[in-house]
């Protein structure tokens, strides 16, 4: 697939995805502001200047009239802010092209952040924070994120906590976004039916006069662990909702395609070895999730499950006899293969629309690596072997990594700590 990349004269990163034939095109601006380059203080403020930037600009004064601009063609719009960056994007049908890129360049450069706005969206935040934490399965993920880093950026909620966002002023906002919002942090992805000059010069146009100021960076997470480590909320609920899950890779680790191979032998399809175990066999959940994550300085492999109450100690010891197992025996060439071409199909499925190819090469950018097509990421795939998925396996599982967290009725932490043995 054809994608061209441009730094633009104020340092703006360009890309273009071309698609012909295409009857969409997607305008995508992704900058590297997220929670981990927050202070305490301030935890939350991404996400909230995010939802900010609808609030209104001197061009489109109120959010209404944002929204009604949309709407009117049909347009799909939404934001999204994570650890290490927040994205804002449009998709309309094609003849529209210059109208989303003058909506999502307005509200990124332009917000007028109105301190009405700003009191009113603080019960909308706070609410959104107590809607995630009244869901266990959801509110798991962070308490697992807060074990493995604790007080570091890395372990805090992306929306902040209630007193953080209650306490956030205008002057907080015009000074974050002073600092992060610049040109040499900020890429911009056309992905679509347009050609590739005249992207450029509208983009040109649509960004003349962006903020070319230093960006602030962030501090490092720090990874520290010696032993398995357990955190248990306990709440009464009718199911244990627990993740299990280590430590893993950075975004530009050369082991990374035997991680995804190895987390795709755990959970991708409903062949997938804790599939098969936990639903088929064990009859023990109605979910059960693997994901890995790969950051800037961390990474992360996990297994999400809930269960009944009663069943979740034999759940837990189910989901590392598979670890003990990827890690003990070397994988036999049809699931090795199987699990590959999983993989692979599931990639070029989910590649098939503009805002689906602008994310795809877009995360790549933001995370400052090398743009790769999906033809290379196949191959990666294609060439790892059995013996460096158990290679990875043997890395990755080990009690130093090891970590648990469970929301719901469980037993007692010490007794949870009692059976994580590898």
């Amino acid at each position: 697939m054809k994608f061209s990349k441009t730094i633009l004269p104020n340092r703006l990163r360009l890309i273009i995805v071309p698609m012909k034939d295409s009857q969409t095109v997607t305008v995508m601006a992704l900058v590297e502001a997220g929670s981990k380059y927050e202070t305490k203080n301030i935890n939350g403020i991404s996400h909230f200047l995010e939802h900010m930037c609808f609030k209104g600009t001197a061009k489109r004064p109120r959010a209404i009239d944002i929204s009604r601009e949309l709407d009117a063609i049909g347009a799909q719009y939404n934001a999204f802010t994570s650890q290490e960056f927040t994205g804002y994007f449009a998709k309309s049908a094609k003849q529209h092209f210059g109208k989303i890129l003058s909506v999502v360049s307005d509200i990124y450069l332009n917000p007028t952040f109105p301190e009405a706005e700003i009191e009113k969206e603080k019960g909308v935040i706070v609410e959104e924070i107590n809607m995630y934490r009244d869901l266990p399965q959801r509110h798991v993920q962070d308490l697992f994120l807060e074990l493995l880093y604790g007080a570091q950026p890395a372990g805090w909620n992306i929306a902040g906590t209630p007193d953080t966002v209650r306490s956030m002023t205008r002057t907080d906002f015009v000074t974050y976004r002073a600092q992060h919002y610049v040109s040499s942090a900020t890429s911009m992805i056309i992905a679509g039916a347009v050609s590739e000059p005249e992207a450029e010069e509208a983009v040109l146009h649509a960004f003349e006069g962006m903020s070319a100021e230093k960006k602030h960076t962030k501090i490092a997470v720090v990874e520290k662990q010696n032993a398995p480590a357990v955190r248990v909320e306990t709440r009464k609920t009718d199911q244990t909702h627990f993740v299990l899950g280590v430590r893993t890779f950075n975004a530009y680790d050369k082991k990374l395609p035997a991680l995804k191979v190895l987390a795709g032998v755990l959970g991708v399809g409903m062949s997938s070895r804790l599939f098969q175990k936990m639903r088929e066999e064990l009859g023990i959940c109605y979910y059960v999730k693997t994901d890995m994550d790969a950051l800037t300085d961390h990474g992360l492999l996990t297994v999400s499950v809930g269960v009944a109450p009663s069943r979740a100690e034999e759940a837990v010891r189910a989901i590392l006899a598979e670890f003990a197992r990827l890690a003990r025996e070397p994988l036999a060439d049809a699931e090795l293969n199987k699990v590959k071409d999983c993989l692979i199909g599931n990639m070029y499925l989910s590649l098939e629309s503009t805002d689906e190819l602008a994310e795809f090469y877009g995360m790549q950018e933001i995370l400052r690596k090398d743009l790769k097509q999906p033809d290379e990421l196949a191959a990666e795939v294609t060439k790892v072997t059995s013996g460096e998925v158990q290679a990875t396996a043997r890395e990755i599982f080990t009690l130093e990594r090891l970590n648990l967290a469970v929301v719901g009725q469980a037993p007692a932490e010490s007794r949870l700590r009692e059976i994580l043995t590898l």
